[in-house]
């Protein structure tokens, strides 16, 4: 099994391989290529396919057990835990509301935005672009 799907196969530097190796697996996970019970692709196809160490590659898979979202069978390779993904879903909604979702209230709130202004099933159509016409009337001048 390759890593595919929206996982970039770059590299950064901005954070470990191996720790963005456990991300990627964890993406993964998130959206469905790799379900509950699905064996990881192995440490030594993982290295290959990336030119990583095959060391680098155990501890990013190692970060993934320690968090209880793969598990180890041994002589048959590492399988995505049950319950990983319900788990991963609650751990990114709550950091959502804690870390990021004060920053886009304070956006709304600083916007004006009212609830009934605010879309529900997806980007809001832009409103047309305000002509001077329209900002004379805004600002009292006609």
């Amino acid at each position: 099994m390759r890593m595919s799907g929206s996982v970039d196969p770059e590299w950064h530097d901005r954070q470990p391989i191996y720790r963005q190796l456990r991300d990627r697996m964890v993406a993964l996970i998130l959206e469905g290529s790799l379900r509950e019970g699905d064996p990881l692709p192995s440490v030594r196809v993982v290295a290959a396919d990336h030119r990583l160490n095959p060391l680098t590659v155990l501890k990013g898979y190692q970060q993934l057990v320690d968090e209880r979202l793969v598990e180890k069978r041994r002589g048959r390779g590492m399988y995505v835990s049950p319950g990983a993904r319900a788990a991963l879903l609650a751990g990114e909604r709550r950091r959502f509301l804690e870390e990021e979702w004060p920053r886009v209230l304070t956006t709304i709130q600083r916007l004006g935005f009212s609830l009934a202004q605010l879309p529900t099933d997806g980007p809001a159509p832009m409103p047309p672009a305000a002509t001077p016409h329209d900002r004379d009337e805004a600002n009292g001048r006609s």
